[in-house]
């Protein structure tokens, strides 16, 4: 299996693959300074932003040959439920492919910081998956 390309919003939230062990990856965006909201707390765009990303990394790892995120996925429709508060420390995700078919990949995605049992937020995206020759 090839490697994850990440989209390049990835690099701006600091977001990096640090598992995969034939599944979804494991995602990390490590705490900075920028990610802060309201004082003490992650901006739920950064949040949001970090299940995204590993919505795409999970379809992506289901392919025979990952691609360039940027040209292969598109969001069709995102449902982001905010659980509790992210607090100010390194932050994971990884997400479920639920079904891929030809076009259209359903996905869930929890994200969490203490450990995966406890979720800071959880998402539902649904994306379209360009052909090869359409990207």
């Amino acid at each position: 299996m090839s490697e994850i390309q990440l989209l390049p919003y990835a690099d701006f939230l600091g977001i990096s693959v640090v598992a995969q062990d034939g599944g979804s990856p494991l995602l990390l965006m490590p705490f900075s300074e920028g990610l802060i909201g309201v004082p003490g707390r992650l901006h739920g765009g950064a949040v949001a932003g970090l299940l995204e990303i590993a919505a795409i990394a999970a379809i992506d790892a289901t392919l025979e040959e990952p691609d360039d995120p940027r040209q292969r996925f598109k969001p069709i429709n995102v449902t982001v439920e905010f659980i509790r508060p992210g607090l100010l420390v390194d932050t994971f995700a990884r997400g479920v492919a639920v079904r891929v078919g030809s076009r259209i990949g359903s996905v869930h995605v929890e994200c969490w910081q203490d450990g995966p049992d406890k979720p800071i937020a959880a998402a539902r995206m649904k994306l379209l998956i360009a052909k090869r020759e359409e990207a």
